[in-house]
């Protein structure tokens, strides 16, 4: 996607940011347009095609988080989150729901400019892959179930095992490609998740509460294995349901 196509919604309560970031971009030749509301932000993503949303978090009487989670049931839109709040907890929760990259402020528009730039080639390489994820019904190993339309992992016993969005599409990352080494880099890539080198070891950290969701012993896990100095691999053959 080049840039002339692209339209990016930048929502913040700041008539100075907005300002800064609708000529900024638009000298950039984007099509940008900027809100101050929500409810302006969600007219605009139902009655015109928008490539990329900015979003801010710190909103007088909004809550970020949950307009972020709105979008989602709505859109599946790149959201690149804007906020003062440099928690690394926040920024955490901002991405496990919904967000596809989060930059703090102030920021610097060459550094935003860059990172706008690598979230939509992410995102135009990844719509192929949508495309063909969404002609798997499910996956299937060792006796258990990942049905991909409903977003339900099923035991071999009938439990339903509630997963996390990230857990959910590392889990597919993972079927998607069973038995072959997978670094951090092609996991944050297949599985689709944001790709902030700062949230690196999340990937670490998700596949630990995977293995407490799917392995029998999950520090012994035979599953889900560490290839040291490599990456990890999704030990067991896999079947495709489409």
């Amino acid at each position: 996607m080049d840039s002339t196509s692209a339209h990016i919604l930048a929502l913040d309560d700041d008539a100075d940011v907005r300002q800064i970031l609708l000529d900024y971009l638009s000298a950039q030749d984007y099509r940008v347009s900027v809100v101050a509301r929500g409810e302006e932000m969600i007219a605009v993503l139902e009655h015109q095609p928008v490539d990329l949303l900015l979003l801010d978090l710190r909103l007088p009487g909004e809550n970020g988080l949950q307009l972020a989670a709105r979008v989602r049931e709505i859109s599946q839109v790149p959201i690149m989150i804007l906020s003062a709040q440099s928690d690394e907890a926040d920024r955490v929760i901002g991405l496990e729901l919904a967000a596809d990259d989060y930059v703090t402020k102030p920021f610097s528009p060459r550094e935003l400019l860059a990172r706008i730039r690598a979230l939509l080639r992410r995102a135009q390489t990844n719509a192929a892959a949508i495309a063909a994820d969404e002609q798997v019904r499910a996956y299937r190993f060792g006796g258990w179930e990942l049905n991909t339309r409903l977003r339900r992992l099923t035991a071999g016993n009938g439990q339903l095992i509630p997963l996390t969005n990230s857990e959910f599409s590392l889990m597919c990352a993972f079927l998607s490609a069973p038995l072959r080494v997978l670094t951090r880099d092609q996991l944050l890539e297949r599985s689709r998740l944001h790709s902030l080198e700062v949230f690196d070891r999340s990937i670490d950290v998700t596949i630990l509460r995977l293995r407490r969701k799917i392995e029998s012993d999950p520090s012994n896990p035979q599953l889900l294995t560490t290839q040291r100095g490599a990456g990890y691999i999704f030990n067991v053959p896999v079947s495709v349901l489409r």
